[in-house]
């Protein structure tokens, strides 16, 4: 009897064990003490040795002649887009508005001639001139939707035209040739279309790379060889910053070898997360779920994310916001229901994921200057001391929280950072090194490049957001893809309850819709890296320093790699020859003729035949 007791007292032993053990664990992971930060395989750049984009582009040879006119508004618009195009190609330019200025005698100094008019009179013989020189070799884009007139007439049908007419077609999708670009092979809506494209039939001498709606409509994009040298035509006509990389590829097309450098990069963000429970309306959460708001975040929503981030390999960065309270005087509390932070904070770690700052409460850094009016429901800052204040609580909060973690990357709350704010940021806190807010512009958005500001910071902008992707972010997702390799998203958890980001539609819904970018990204550029926020920066900061010098023999083209650090990525358009063999790289192919090159050195050589 006593050795049946025993044994039962030790059976019981046994369970209580294994219940401690169990306990122990997941203690462990909502309490952080299992988390240690793993170390980075890309990090930023020692802060002494970064090179910016505005100084690196001063060492640019001019090798491109841009033609504007300022009496032109189109042509204006263009150049604040191009401008910055050539900055982020490494192009080097000089700038002619005919409005009031000769273009050179001589064009022979340049590779490339960018012509930005719609009205080609003020060029008036000009127009010969250029298609000579292209003639003898050169190569010239038209990167506006020409008129037809006296000087068009001259040249169209060098430019491969072989009837027009006076009128413009309808630009509703833009279809792109899976040759051409990364993403391509399909059609893109066009949000808010109109008669933007000049209606053409092009001979068959010319290669088309993009038409209206499809491959029967209207060309948008074409090239076509004159004598010695090469035409580009962009006809499309939209001159928004959603729509350079378009122009980007475009103009890779010019030369027997384009090259360009790119980021090489994918990161998604979760703003306001980890937090308290998010405020807002649950209906539609009761309504699918039955459920509480704080229960459906832990028990649907997260699994469901996390599931989205294993299927296509991403690693979200959270940036915390600790509490939604309104006081904006720099008196703060400390908060102590904690349990919800570590439970997700440490889920996004162990999942590969980052932690970054968002704001001690959801007011942005702003100061009585500003003015929201009725376009935010937001306070301003009773001093700069209170935003001090306010930031330094936020920071002491997420090392309380996660003291085994380094945190880099802040987000202005919806995205607004004032003048003030982002002075604060940049003279007292090292340990801020990126700030991710906004790609286009919104109510008092802080609106971003991708670059090294003066002050060493990296600007990151996210370029969209939300499950719903509507077609300007998609058309401005499949853009950036093309200009900097690039993708950043964001999105909030209460998108779940707010009508105007889809809450009525339902999380499955809105989950599937998630999922469909996702995989459209996975499928369009499969040689895109998923990182960090933090990780992100240090690719940008290598690609805003870099430099690129070409010299192209018969069989080979040689890259020198300006402000090489450790590792770089370019897009590289062979025009000319399929490459055979690569020294000091990798080549990827992205579409086509054109590929991703992983540098692994300052000098690249390509052997094509």
């Amino acid at each position: 009897m006593k050795k049946v007791k025993a044994f039962q007292f030790k059976g019981i032993l046994v369970i209580l064990g294994c219940f401690l053990l169990i306990g122990a664990i997941l203690f462990a992971e909502r309490s952080g003490l299992s988390y240690r930060e793993k170390a980075k395989k890309l990090t930023y750049l020692d802060a002494d040795k970064v090179v910016t984009e505005e100084t690196a582009i001063k060492t640019l040879k001019p090798t491109c002649l841009v033609l504007t006119d300022s009496s032109q508004a189109n042509s204006t618009m263009a150049w604040i887009q191009f401008e910055q195009i050539f900055k982020d190609m490494k192009v080097g330019t000089d700038l002619v508005d005919v409005n009031h200025e000769s273009i050179p005698d001589d064009l022979s100094d340049y590779e490339t001639v960018v012509v930005l008019l719609s009205d080609l009179s003020p060029l008036k013989e000009n127009v010969l001139k250029i298609s000579d020189w292209v003639k003898e070799g050169g190569s010239a884009m038209f990167a506006l939707t020409l008129q037809k007139d006296t000087y068009v007439s001259l040249i169209e049908q060098k430019l491969g035209i072989v009837s027009s007419g006076y009128t413009d077609a309808m630009v509703n999708s833009i279809y792109f040739d899976s040759e051409f670009l990364v993403g391509g092979g399909k059609a893109y809506k066009v949000t808010d279309g109109y008669e933007s494209a000049w209606a053409v039939e092009l001979s068959q001498r010319a290669r088309v790379y993009a038409w209206a709606d499809d491959t029967s409509g209207v060309p948008l994009i074409w090239e076509a060889d004159y004598g010695n040298g090469k035409f580009v035509v962009d006809n499309f006509g939209f001159y928004e910053k959603a729509f350079r990389g378009f122009f980007a590829a475009s103009y890779s097309l010019l030369t027997d070898v384009g090259v360009y450098p790119v980021i090489n990069g994918s990161v998604f963000y979760l703003d306001d997360f980890p937090s308290p429970v998010p405020n807002g309306d649950g209906t539609y959460v009761k309504r699918d779920y039955g459920t509480s708001i704080a229960d459906f975040y832990t028990n649907i929503w997260w699994p469901d994310m996390i599931a989205l981030a294993t299927a296509h390999n991403v690693q979200y960065t959270g940036v915390i916001i600790e509490n939604y309270e309104d006081e904006t005087d720099g008196e703060t509390e400390r908060q102590d229901d904690v349990q919800r932070f570590q439970y997700f904070g440490n889920m996004i770690l162990h999942q590969g994921g980052e932690l970054g700052y968002h704001g001690y409460n959801h007011q942005p850094l702003s100061l009585s200057d500003t003015d929201y009016g009725d376009a935010l429901p937001y306070k301003t800052w009773t001093s700069f001391s209170a935003m001090e204040k306010a930031m330094k609580e936020l920071m002491d909060f997420g090392k309380e929280m996660f003291p085994e973690t380094t945190m880099s990357v802040y987000v202005p709350p919806s995205n607004v950072l004032s003048e003030a704010g982002r002075k604060l940021l940049g003279s007292l806190y090292p340990k801020i090194r990126t700030i991710a807010s906004n790609y286009f512009s919104g109510d008092y958005a802080y609106v971003q490049e991708f670059e090294v500001a003066e002050d060493g910071i990296v600007e990151q902008p996210r370029i969209i957001s939300g499950a719903i992707i509507d077609d300007y972010m998609q058309m401005a997702a499949l853009s950036e893809l093309n200009m900097h390799f690039v993708n950043t998203h964001f999105m909030h958890p209460d998108d779940l309850l707010d009508e105007d980001r889809g809450a009525a539609l339902g999380w499955e819904k809105l989950k599937n819709r998630l999922d469909e970018y996702m995989t459209w990204l996975n499928e369009a550029a499969p040689a895109l890296r998923n990182l960090t926020g933090s990780q992100l920066s240090g690719a940008i900061e290598r690609y805003d320093a870099l430099t690129v010098e070409k010299d192209i023999t018969d069989k080979e083209v040689h890259l020198h790699l300006g402000n090489f650090y450790d590792q770089a990525y370019l897009m590289v358009r062979m025009n000319k020859g399929t490459p055979v063999r690569v020294t000091g790289g990798d080549l990827t192919q992205a579409a086509g003729n054109l590929y991703l090159l992983s540098a692994e050195q300052e000098d690249v050589y390509i052997e094509f035949e």
